[in-house]
């Protein structure tokens, strides 16, 4: 009896001390505290292939630091627009942010080089450019701006749409009323190809679309389908006149504050989600495309020697935004041809 109640009383302490262990283990998970809590901003929307990269992002930082470096991520522009980002990551307002090229040139101009139009034979080739030497030398613009890039993310190929008929060559622009974004290389890039820009915000073009106010406009896949564009301007032509490539940035103050091998896994977990990102968006365009299709969208498609004269048309803007840079012009088409 007694070597019974001494067993009971053995395996109850045994109990106990297993609860206790546990209960140590399980206050010390809930007392971790990140060192970093940081915030990433992000314009569209949670769905979007940059969003869901983001978040990727994060989750591989936090787990990869231990738990010590937590990013949230804000999407939606609930931090401000691409402007407004870019000025936040200048004086370290936010930590994080994905910017197009588009919203930083002003300030870098040497960045426009890569985003002229008709620069890119394929998206393979815009990735051999950000992939290799000439995308470091690319990051390297970065200096000074008080913004440290960390990876290269797709926004895919633009291309015109318009209402009433098809563009099937270069004449067929001529007086159409093309909206664009209110950047003054894409009204000169209409302009030189004898149609009349019209800066819009991305928001109004569905109405514009449909009451006839402009002719047409110009975007990627995913994005002419998600805000309905489809509906009102069935035909797309495949000219790919831009691939504006869109940068992943951590504000230098932020940067400068962190351990540096949290910097190191912070440029490693960069790299990953930008691979993720292009995967996403590959299959995004992909969707997208399918689905007008189906409801209706026609698509027109350029021969090379159409295309080449879409391209000549706009040569006289690579002396006006790259005059200091057009030996490196030169190197990315030169990587383009070594391609064919």
């Amino acid at each position: 009896m007694k070597r019974r109640v001494r067993n009971t009383l053995f395996l109850a302490g045994m109990l106990l001390c297993g609860v206790g262990i546990f209960g140590i283990a399980g206050r010390r998970e809930n007392l971790t505290v990140p060192a970093y809590v940081l915030t990433y901003a992000e314009n569209q929307t949670e769905d979007y292939p940059t969003t869901r990269a983001a978040e990727r992002f994060a989750e591989m930082v936090y787990q990869q630091t231990g738990g010590m470096v937590e990013i949230q991520v804000h999407a939606g522009s609930s931090l401000g627009d691409e402007m407004s980002m870019v000025e936040q990551l200048q004086f370290g307002g936010i930590d994080f942010a994905r910017v197009s090229l588009s919203n930083l040139a002003n300030e870098l101009p040497k960045l426009n080089v890569l985003q002229m139009p008709y620069l890119y034979t394929s998206s393979e080739h815009m990735w051999d450019v950000l992939d290799g030497e000439l995308g470091e030398e690319f990051m390297e613009a970065f200096s000074g701006s008080n913004m440290v890039p960390l990876s290269w993310y797709d926004a895919g190929s633009r291309c015109f749409y318009t209402t009433k008929n098809p563009v099937q060559s270069l004449k067929d622009l001529k007086g159409l009323r093309i909206r664009v974004p209110d950047s003054e290389l894409m009204r000169d890039m209409i302009t030189s190809m004898g149609a009349v820009p019209v800066p819009e915000a991305y928001e109004q073009v569905y109405s514009s679309l449909e009451t006839g106010k402009i002719d047409g406009a110009e975007n990627n896949w995913p994005s002419y389908e998600a805000m309905g564009h489809n509906e009102v301007a069935r035909y797309y032509t495949v000219d790919d006149h831009m691939r504006i490539p869109e940068a992943q940035l951590v504000s230098a103050q932020t940067w400068e504050k962190l351990p540096k091998e949290y910097q190191e896994v912070i440029r490693r977990c960069a790299q990953e989600s930008a691979e993720y990102e292009r995967r996403l968006w590959k299959e995004e365009e992909r969707l997208a495309k399918s689905r007008v299709i189906a409801e209706g969208c026609i698509v027109i498609e350029l021969s090379q020697e159409e295309k080449e004269s879409f391209r000549e048309a706009v040569l006289p803007l690579y002396e006006k935004y790259c005059p200091e840079y057009l030996g490196l012009v030169e190197q990315i088409i030169a990587l383009g041809e070594e391609e064919k």
